[in-house]
């Protein structure tokens, strides 16, 4: 039963985010433009060649790989603690943030850099752009932190 659900958070995570960059490059920004949506909230066609907030951002061609290669080894150390894992919780989170990750591994193989497309900002101070499966590796990571908080105060989970 864990195990399902967290292969159905998975797989949802990694089809909704491939997914939404394929839409998004192919059919919303052919041509790119910047779309404002909200005073706060626009689209943009943006790529990351390096790994959050733009850090090790390179334009040579063995970065993109050797990004791949270590969030690959992230991913397998992950796997392991999902594997592991005996709450709902935490394997939520853990394969929240794996199918985010292997997502923008898989982009990044496939265009040597991470398609960014939502630009949060507020007046003239913008937030990095970023993209779905950023935020299930965040949402996952938060729930990873409260369901550890819970534990330790010896709070019981399902």
């Amino acid at each position: 039963m864990r195990l399902a659900y967290a292969f159905t958070i998975f797989f949802s995570t990694l089809a909704i985010d491939l997914t939404s960059k394929w839409f998004f490059a192919t059919h919303i920004m052919s041509p790119p433009r910047l779309i404002p949506v909200a005073p706060f909230f626009n689209l943009v066609l943006g790529f990351n060649r390096g790994v959050s907030f733009g850090l090790f951002a390179s334009n040579s061609t063995f970065v993109p790989y050797v990004l791949a290669a270590v969030a690959l080894v992230v991913i397998g150390v992950l796997s392991v603690a999902l594997w592991r894992s005996n709450n709902l919780a935490p394997t939520a989170g853990l394969a929240a943030i794996i199918g985010g990750a292997l997502s923008n591994v898989l982009d990044r193989l496939d265009d040597g850099a991470v398609i960014d497309f939502l630009d949060f900002y507020i007046g003239q101070y913008h937030w990095p752009a970023f993209n779905f499966a950023d935020t299930f590796i965040f949402c996952g990571a938060f729930l990873l932190l409260i369901s550890h908080t819970q534990r330790s105060r010896g709070v019981a989970s399902s």
